[in-house]
């Protein structure tokens, strides 16, 4: 399944009736956190459970993270384009949600493939393995 670049936030939630349609429950902590305005209008995609099964009319428990999740995984390849350089002259690049990536050694401009190495909450660090692909 291929996620937009503007995903804004994620999260399960729950659908209720009324008398003119259905309403989707977004939690609180996505307001909180400043994600979305409740005076906006949004684009919402309804994405059926991994598991093939049917909701049932008990809700499930579930543990939702307090805060998004980084869009990286430490060991994955990612092909991103150099943004911008940091004080210390470390590339910068950009992911979904503005999520950074410093690659060492990189330029501006450069269009490196990287093995994400570390991955905090905030950024990851990626390791050059392949320098300008097209």
């Amino acid at each position: 399944m291929e996620i937009s670049d503007e995903l804004l936030c994620l999260f399960n939630g729950e659908i209720t009736t009324t008398e003119d349609g259905y309403v989707v429950e977004i939690p609180d902590r996505e307001v909180e956190n400043g994600t979305i305005d409740p005076e906006s209008v949004y684009r919402i995609a309804i994405i059926a459970r991994g598991d093939g099964s049917t909701p049932s009319a008990e809700p499930a428990e579930t543990t939702v993270p307090s805060e998004p999740q980084p869009p990286v995984e430490e060991g994955e390849i990612r092909y991103v384009e150099i943004e911008d350089i940091g004080k210390q002259g470390d590339g910068i690049a950009r992911v979904e949600r503005g999520y950074v990536i410093i690659v060492p050694g990189a330029d501006m401009g450069e269009r490196v493939k990287v093995e994400i190495s570390e991955v905090k909450s905030n950024f990851a660090v990626g390791d050059i393995i392949e320098e300008e692909f097209e």
